[in-house]
């Protein structure tokens, strides 16, 4: 490979997902010796979103001339782009979000551009590309899936176990719930607790980790629910793997997420994992372990049958964690490079 790359996006973000993605190409291509350039927003921060957006790409644009860009963000004239945040369109149908915000109609008038013009798209599951085929006409030759991949990760039970009964109070053979991801909203937190309150399963402890901004609502609803004294808030933590570990189940009914690597990260530590089918990650999990949507609140007694059963609940936990360890850094990173040698050659 001859020609310098020049990777595109706007914002950097010190713990995004798209971040890490990038960090880990990077040193994959300072590997193999490939020249490499990463191109951000000059742009302030306290401008509007929508206005960022419409200048970031007037700035790649007039620097593009014969450059080769792999954009990770919505611009007119991306190479390649990998589709990260999934389709924006799609995600505004399901949701009925009003247009009133300006940044919706420029991610719908960016997005369009840049599957059109895109020589090559990465999706990162088979739902995100079914959903840029049929909602832009797409070529489907030109849209390519490349999953997403995470670092294999040892267990240590006792060891978070003790950490986390100190500060929480929990005993070993207290049933755990999970969830973790921020913007509560479109993560499902409130079908969340809807659903943990019809877990009739005694003394679960329940644990909500992530940001978010409006925490008050769903405190209260946990109240409303009767559910306060099972579940915990945390808030972002650094030491979610410790959570993960000691965790049995973890309910995630997400409103649109093209691939959660929460998912992938608790079946790496060995839970019995739910999502909705809105999430592209629902495609590597058996179907009964899929939700058609968040208000799918059957998924309540297949919880409750799945913590009676601490036989099947052993053998699920074990085969994601061996599931898990199908979709590797490395071979997420060896896709992308094909991917990348293949358009630029």
């Amino acid at each position: 490979m001859n020609r310098k790359l020049y990777f595109i996006r706007a914002n950097r973000n010190k713990f995004g997902g798209a971040e890490n993605y990038l960090s880990r190409l990077s040193i994959a291509l300072n590997k193999q010796n490939i020249n490499y350039q990463v191109v951000n927003s000059v742009f302030p921060r306290f401008l509007p979103s929508w206005l960022r957006a419409i200048l970031f790409n007037f700035q790649v644009s007039f620097l593009k001339k014969d450059k080769f860009y792999f954009s990770l963000d919505r611009i007119t004239c991306p190479d390649i782009y990998r589709a990260g945040d999934g389709v924006h369109k799609y995600y505004l149908g399901i949701e009925k979000k009003s247009q009133i915000n300006l940044l919706h109609p420029v991610y719908l008038f960016l997005e369009k551009r840049c599957f059109n013009n895109s020589k090559c798209i990465i999706a990162n599951s088979s739902m995100v590309r079914n959903q840029i085929i049929k909602v832009y006409g797409i070529d489907q030759k030109k849209v390519k899936v490349v999953h997403n991949g995470i670092k294999t990760k040892e267990i240590n039970y006792e060891e978070s176990f003790k950490k986390l009964s100190k500060e929480f109070a929990i005993t070993k053979d207290q049933p755990i719930i999970l969830f973790v991801g921020s913007g509560f909203k479109r993560k499902g937190v409130a079908e969340f607790l809807q659903i943990v309150s019809k877990i009739k399963i005694d003394d679960i402890k329940v644990f909500v980790i992530g940001k978010e901004k409006n925490i008050k609502f769903f405190i209260n609803l946990s109240r409303k629910l009767n559910i306060e004294k099972q579940v915990v808030f945390t808030g972002p933590r650094e030491d979610v793997d410790d959570f993960y570990t000691i965790s049995d189940i973890f309910l995630f009914p997400t409103h649109y997420d093209p691939f959660s690597n929460t998912v992938l990260e608790a079946m790496n530590f060995g839970n019995a994992v739910f999502t909705t089918k809105q999430n592209g990650a629902s495609e590597i999990l058996d179907e009964n372990y899929i939700m058609d949507n968040p208000e799918d609140y059957i998924v309540a007694s297949n919880i409750n049958n799945l913590l009676s059963d601490q036989v099947k609940l052993n053998n699920i936990k074990q085969k994601n964690r061996l599931k898990s360890l199908e979709f590797s850094i490395e071979k997420n990173l060896s896709e992308t490079l094909d991917i990348i040698n293949e358009v630029i050659n």
